[in-house]
């Protein structure tokens, strides 16, 4: 039988950690039910040394956690607490992760790669924010009182947890989407399996047990690591899920949405991927709108689902744009998660190296020019270097899919209006960008541009009180905010008579 917990040596902290590596269910790791032997091997992008094993979960492990999810909802959370209770569990979560912030960093680092600064500031500080907004949600979710007919009747609304919940988050932001998953739906009250990606999985095994810690009742909140097409399937099939929530690629979401309505037409929320665009208008300071470029497709080595990887600029500025574009982008050290120079890692993997590859010889091989990269680094890790086109046309891959590293294309505009048509031209609809001194006109554009979120004058950054989500085939639902209550409830209307009698027969 494979072990529950692993030992590793975090070099550059001079520490050494016991990991754990089995499955969480009724909050204890244990081994799969069926398939004990089955692991996932995890790998340092950086330096492409294996870290350790995790327990493969199988379609038997899911029945067993859903079983406890449901057992949970029915007896000690759904329902059975108050938002007060919950509220204070999710506070005292938060106040857990603050107190191994540095180690759930370094953690993350060598699973995904990411900087360990960045992990720790940015990642995890937020996180820590999004449970504590949340928390302060959980004993504010109300109905209403609707007026029926003063004399005899009244009608009002509660919103319920929805109940058992299948999680599914990516590896690009492992502890952040998780935050974001679970907040909202512990502060609902709803019971979570939580399916991690089998490349970053050990973060979120982390975080179980400081569900544990934290108090939460065995059941609430568990964790099975697996292949996506084991675990994430089984979630989105099952029939006693009654909502899923999945972030990751249309393509995989397209088969959770059919799953989901093939079984029992459990709610579904999405949050898919974008192709997104920024505008630079010659208004626009520039010195600010290349960093937010810059921002925009570097930022997490372009693995973000809004990176910002069309970038049209006004023909009247284009050439002096670009050069300091170019300039910026070669600032950026990409390199090592845990030396403090770098801005940004490597790709998590070998595959996703390998198919940002294939997009920048794409652009090569059909006519693209290269202001910036396209050479291949030698040595270990899946490292790729700022990667920028010029003399785009729309029929390129590079411009039409989404690549998901830091490979940018730059194309040039006339009108605005054109602006508006060469960024709507395309399947997705996450996010969009546009920098302008114009005020006017960052009216005009934002209320045209058709994504979910648009930024003027900056770019990439999000709160934890705004909502966040896409059109189009960038998905379905909205995370973060007050909205993301509405994924985790369910309007149950109450109509209450109190005078009226009733004549019989009709």
């Amino acid at each position: 039988m494979a072990s529950l917990s692993a030992r590793i040596v975090i070099r550059a902290a001079n520490r050494e950690l016991e990991i754990p590596t089995g499955l969480f269910i009724n909050n204890e790791f244990v081994p799969s039910a069926d398939s004990p032997n089955e692991l996932i091997h995890l790998v340092n992008p950086a330096t492409e040394e294996t870290i350790c094993s995790v327990v493969a979960g199988s379609v038997k492990d899911i029945d067993i956690a859903v079983a406890a999810a449901r057992k949970a909802f029915n007896t000690t959370w759904g329902k059975n607490v108050t938002g007060f209770e919950r509220s204070k569990l999710l506070n005292k979560l938060a106040d857990l992760m603050e107190r191994d912030q540095d180690i759930l960093a370094e953690v993350e680092s060598l699973n995904n790669g990411k900087p360990f600064k960045i992990a720790r500031d940015f990642d995890i500080g937020d996180s820590i924010q999004c449970l504590r907004y949340y928390a302060g949600w959980a004993d504010k979710i109300t109905g209403q009182t609707i007026e029926v007919d003063n004399k005899t009747k009244l009608a009002f609304t509660r919103h319920d947890p929805i109940g058992v919940c299948g999680q599914i988050i990516p590896w690009n932001y492992p502890i952040n989407m998780w935050a974001w998953k679970v907040a909202p739906a512990l502060a609902c009250g709803c019971t979570i399996i939580m399916k991690p990606s089998e490349l970053t999985p050990l973060t979120a095994l982390m975080l179980s047990k400081l569900i544990a810690e934290a108090g939460f009742p065995p059941g609430v909140v568990n964790t099975i690591p697996s292949l996506g097409s084991v675990g994430g399937a089984a979630l989105s099939m099952h029939m006693d899920v009654d909502k899923v929530a999945f972030t990751g690629s249309t393509v995989t979401g397209r088969r959770v949405m059919e799953a989901a309505a093939k079984s029992n037409l459990k709610k579904v929320s999405l949050e898919l991927g974008g192709k997104s665009p920024q505008l630079v208008f010659e208004s626009a300071d520039l010195e600010q709108a290349a960093n937010w470029a810059c921002l925009g497709i570097l930022y997490n080595t372009g693995q973000d689902c809004t990176a910002g990887s069309r970038l049209y600029v006004q023909d009247t500025i284009y050439d002096k744009f670009v050069s300091l574009l170019v300039s910026k982008a070669k600032e950026l050290v990409i390199g090592d998660g845990f030396d403090e120079k770098s801005g940004g890692g490597p790709l998590v993997s070998k595959t996703q190296f390998d198919k940002v590859w294939r997009y920048i010889e794409s652009g090569q091989a059909q006519g693209a020019k290269v202001a910036l990269g396209g050479q291949k680094r030698p040595g270990k890790g899946f490292f790729v270097d700022p990667t920028i086109f010029t003399d785009i046309n729309a029929n390129m891959d590079i411009v039409r899919d989404e690549i998901f590293g830091p490979v940018l294309a730059v194309g040039r505009f006339k009108t605005e209006e054109e602006a508006i048509s060469l960024a709507n031209d395309t399947s997705y609809g996450l996010g969009a960008g546009l920098h302008s001194n114009d005020a006017n006109q960052c009216m005009r554009v934002s209320s045209a541009l058709e994504a979910g979120t648009v930024w003027v004058n900056q770019y990439n950054l999000l709160n934890n009180n705004v909502p966040f989500g896409g059109k189009k085939q960038s998905g379905i639902g909205r995370e973060l905010g007050s909205y993301a209550l509405d994924e985790y409830t369910s309007v149950k209307a109450i109509h209450w008579n109190f005078g009226e009698k009733l004549d019989w027969p009709l």
